[in-house]
């Protein structure tokens, strides 16, 4: 049998131990209601990761599929996993919400919820690029709600979310700090005859220590593998010679920074020691010219055009920075904005972003907050070529 509970403890009474305060949450919900006017949507169906811990503090596995409906004039009603029931009273500020079991239809609850609150005939929202509406699900909804008229609502959540709070941003300089922090053990204990593994232990330890939230605190990969940017932890040893990269990921409160610094095993030669300080000269010009109004493909160009003209790549197909913020399974990056050649779109203050670039080997990258006066470089670890 199914568990219906239900509160009457309004918005602004969230209690302290939520992530956020309720004015914060409240923001939120207030702007993505106003989207909801602007399409015609009477209640929105929020099953993606990110926007459940965005307006309702939840953050769900990713196992058994669970929502978040959000009228557009009455307060939300979840349908939620029963074992999560105590995951879900300890995080969101929700009181309304109906459980079912492991053997129950979520679907089945979601659409006699739908019916039961009025919903039956409504215009509904729904995410057509959220992970957790595949065609086969989508299709089984509107089955069950045969009269309800779904609403593409996909990419409104994103782009709302661009433009970060100072709430958000106390949790982007929270996981910036943890980045340094667990960047430098990383780099402190290689040398030659230590474990790649070794460096990836530390810094992992460092991370949760300092307050990380997540397991995958790191990207390692050293000797030959030094340019595999995205590639599985290896065994390798450390070697004379060998260069060791780092990509620092740790989240705080959901909201990752990410810092990326390469280190050579002994002494660098004096080509590849040129090429880090042209790399890092070049994206301290592209850096700088952060300023709210410019256009992303102005700063693109910046470091693209330097990388190319100097043949430390020859060609550059990858994006030069990327939106950060709140990041959920399954994703691990957000690219709803990215810098490309032909980024028409503009820098906004509040926007953060993972300004990052490679070559030679050599991966170098920063945490940058456009701030109103301009750009502020949240990961503080020093910009060189570090030599163990």
């Amino acid at each position: 049998m199914n568990n219906i509970h239900s509160g009457n403890a309004a918005l602004e009474n969230t209690i302290s131990d939520f992530n956020f305060s309720s004015g914060e949450f409240e923001r939120r919900i207030s702007n993505v209601r106003v989207k909801m006017v602007d399409t015609g949507v009477d209640v929105l169906l929020i099953d993606c990761v990110e926007h459940m811990a965005y307006l309702f503090g939840y953050v769900p596995p990713a196992s058994i599929y669970q929502v978040i409906l959000l009228p557009i004039d009455a307060p939300p009603l979840a349908v939620i996993r029963r074992l999560d029931a105590p995951t879900f009273a300890e995080q969101s500020w929700v009181d309304d919400y109906i459980t079912f079991g492991d053997s129950d239809d979520p679907l089945r609850l979601i659409s006699q919820a739908c019916q039961d609150q009025g919903w039956g005939k409504a215009k509904i929202g729904v995410e057509f690029d959220s992970h957790f509406l595949p065609v086969k699900r989508f299709r089984a909804l509107e089955q069950a709600l045969p009269d309800v008229d779904f609403v593409d609502f996909s990419s409104i959540i994103w782009e709302l979310r661009l433009i970060k709070s100072e709430e958000e941003l106390y949790c982007l300089r929270r996981a910036s700090n943890i980045a340094d922090r667990a960047m430098k053990v990383a780099i402190d204990v290689a040398a030659a005859g230590v474990p790649e593994r070794e460096c990836a232990a530390m810094l992992y330890a460092e991370a949760l220590r300092a307050g990380a939230d997540n397991g995958r605190c790191a990207l390692i990969a050293s000797g030959k593998r030094s340019d595999s940017l995205h590639g599985r932890l290896g065994d390798h040893t450390l070697e004379d010679g060998d260069i060791l990269h780092v990509e620092s990921i740790p989240l705080f409160n959901g909201y990752g920074a990410r810092l990326m610094r390469s280190s050579v095993i002994g002494k660098p030669d004096k080509e590849l020691q040129e090429s880090a300080a042209k790399i890092i000269e070049f994206q301290d010009r592209q850096f700088e010219a952060m300023h709210p109004g410019i256009a992303a493909c102005e700063v693109d160009r910046i470091l693209r055009d330097a990388v190319l003209g100097t043949n430390l790549r020859q060609e550059y197909g990858n994006f030069t920075g990327y939106t950060l913020g709140y990041i959920g399974l399954p994703k691990t990056s957000d690219f709803t904005r990215a810098f490309l050649p032909d980024s028409q779109w503009h820098l906004q203050a509040g926007m953060v972003f993972h300004m990052y670039t490679y070559a030679k080997g050599l991966a170098f990258s920063d945490t940058i907050h456009v701030s109103d006066s301009g750009p502020v470089r949240l990961t503080v670890t020093p910009r060189t070529l570090f030599e163990r």
